[in-house]
């Protein structure tokens, strides 16, 4: 086992990644992600699973299910008796991934991490990263896990309960990289009422956007957006920072701003606490977030 490095300030616009490869490909996760990376010595075959699951492991008295990070990538098959597992924690369950080797961790600037020309919804990357001379790729382990059981991530089915109404007036900055949770979260919020929305696939972008609104309009803001949603796993300019910037921000401060991310757990509240959002919700719970956007823009 490896401890996950040291812990980083919150909102300073720097992300600790473990760069791993992938039939001698470089790849890089989150260390915000990372439980833990141990070996396998115990894993038992799912029947008529999906081919991208092993099985499932043991990891200290929990039942996890190990993902073949070969099989996502280039449609081969591990020997799961060689590989590395990157264990995991997002949307609120632990899953294990195997990869070939493990690198090393390193700290870089979120603005280090270029958007991928001609991102789609099937895209697993959410970015490119030069270091060293070579691209390591970011990817999107959330899509992963999503494309492989799509009942563990968001959707129109988790809006059921909610009150169905008029939601118009409420003007809606959302921020997330992810061209599939974006879409997924206007189809969500279209549905129960919501139709003022504007999305942008960066921090940077809607930070720039509320700064020039306010350079405007000064406290009048307000009356074009009442929201801010944003994730926190992003290129250029991450959520963390910009929730901090927004909050040390003169006149958009009074924003209220939701951090919605699959990386909310006990954990690392803390984080979103330190850099002042008004709230935090875990993906893919959209229908609790619905729940918070009316808290919080009742006198909107």
């Amino acid at each position: 086992m490896k401890d996950k490095g040291i812990l980083l300030e919150t909102g300073t616009g720097e992300v600790e990644i473990l760069e791993f490869t992938i039939n001698k490909e470089n790849y890089a996760i989150n260390v915000i992600k990372v439980k833990e990376i141990l070996e396998v010595d115990y894993l038992t075959k799912i029947p008529n699973s999906h081919p991208a699951v092993a099985g499932l492991t043991l990891v200290r008295g929990d039942v996890v299910t190990l993902i073949d990070m070969k099989y996502v990538i280039e449609k081969q098959n591990t020997d799961i008796k060689k590989c590395k597992v990157i264990l995991c924690e997002f949307n609120n369950i632990k899953v294990a991934f195997c990869v070939d080797n493990i690198l090393g961790i390193h700290r870089i600037g979120w603005n280090q991490i270029k958007k991928t020309e001609n991102v789609n919804e099937s895209s697993l990357v959410i970015g490119n990263i030069i270091f060293n001379n070579k691209i390591i790729m970011l990817l999107d382990f959330e899509k992963i896990v999503m494309d492989i059981s799509p009942a563990s991530g968001i959707s129109e089915k988790r809006i059921n309960d909610i009150e169905v109404k008029d939601r118009s007036k409420v003007k809606m900055i959302l921020a997330d990289d992810s061209p599939l949770i974006r879409k997924v979260l206007n189809d969500t919020l279209v549905k129960a009422g919501f139709r003022n929305l504007r999305f942008f696939d960066d921090g940077e972008q809607a930070y720039n956007y509320l700064s020039s609104i306010s350079d405007e309009k000064g406290e009048s803001f307000i009356d074009d957006v009442q929201i801010l949603i944003t994730d926190i796993e992003m290129p250029q300019m991450d959520g963390h920072t910009l929730t901090r910037k927004i909050k040390e921000h003169k006149v958009l401060k009074s924003l209220p701003v939701i951090i919605f991310s699959s990386l909310i757990t006990n954990d690392l509240m803390h984080k979103g606490e330190s850099v002042g959002a008004d709230a935090q919700m875990s993906k893919p719970e959209v229908g609790k977030l619905v729940n918070l956007i009316d808290k919080l823009t009742v006198d909107k």
